[in-house]
């Protein structure tokens, strides 16, 4: 059955670029969207939290979209952060989203005012009706401080067919069951944590939201196709070596480590925008040598 929308099997969460001023570096973030869909990247995610989004004004938002977009220019899709803990403001945002031609949104639970199922119902369903465009619901209860069930998940994919997929960034496998169980057949589920892409994959999803896709998208794009193609001992032996790196990439908030690591491949700088700050030169070190590890691991 074809999907109600297709974003690929690896969406990168795409950092902001950003100088020693800690304003956007855009011509650094034209040249790093350019290489993502060159090295696995088949979807853009723009000022989501791997983007720094919460710290972005509204004007950066649109003119880091509209580098992006230029930037990839239709190879692949470009989807936008359009959540936030009120409902009218996600609204909002939805409607500005569509009048900017992104592909689809990715739309969070929301955080801190801890609405229950019937909230995150009604807040995700004002959502989908303010807008045309596909819609991902974030689930990160780490970040959120609830977890919307598949229960609901299945409700709001059931009511709405614009409600296309979940970004699930929770380790519980027995949900990834029940949402395969419940939520229609064309109804796409992403893992948002690399290191639990194969495990999800295993249960059906369908790929992943991910940081580490910055430094190897095509291993992981690989390890995404051998799994599908029946090669599973090739996906686990990806998966065992990829592992220590999509951990040492959340040694710090996100998305320090990752901007870190391209910064150590020479392909933006480091800087972070407070709250956040950039890695000591101890933090660096445990970093480095894991990444550059990893192509030493390749060999075995």
């Amino acid at each position: 059955m074809p999907l109600r929308y297709d974003a690929g099997e690896v969406i990168t969460a795409m950092v902001t670029p950003m100088n020693s001023a800690r304003e956007i570096d855009y011509d650094k973030a034209e040249e790093l969207a350019k290489y993502l869909v060159s090295n696995g990247s088949d979807a853009l995610l723009v000022a989501a939290t791997t983007g720094e989004g919460p710290t972005l004004s509204y004007d950066e938002e649109l003119e880091l979209l509209s580098t992006v977009r230029r930037a990839v220019a239709g190879r692949a899709k470009v989807i936008m952060n359009a959540g936030s803990n009120s409902t009218e403001t996600a609204v909002k945002t939805a409607k500005l989203s569509e009048k900017e031609e992104v592909d689809a949104i990715l739309s969070v639970v929301p955080y801190y005012n801890k609405p229950n199922q019937e909230g995150m119902y009604e807040h995700f369903a004002s959502v989908a009706k303010s807008t045309k465009l596909p819609i991902i619901i974030y689930n990160i209860p780490s970040r959120t401080g609830v977890n919307i069930l598949p229960q609901t998940v299945a409700k709001l994919a059931n009511d709405f067919k614009n409600i296309v997929a979940v970004k699930q960034s929770y380790p519980d496998m027995d949900a990834i069951t029940e949402l395969k169980l419940e939520c229609p057949e064309d109804f796409s589920i992403y893992s948002g944590d690399d290191s639990l892409t194969l495990p999800m994959m295993s249960l059906g999803a369908r790929g992943v939201v991910s940081v580490a896709s910055h430094l190897f998208g095509k291993e992981l794009k690989s390890m995404i196709r051998n799994y599908k193609t029946g090669e599973y001992y090739a996906a686990v032996n990806m998966h065992k070596k990829l592992y220590p790196v999509f951990r040492k990439l959340f040694m710090a908030p996100n998305p320090v480590p990752v901007k870190a690591a391209l910064a150590h491949k020479g392909l933006i700088e480091e800087y972070v925008r407070r709250p956040l700050v950039e890695l000591s030169d101890k933090e660096k070190k445990e970093l480095f040598k894991v990444v550059d590890g990893f192509k030493s691991e390749l060999t075995k």
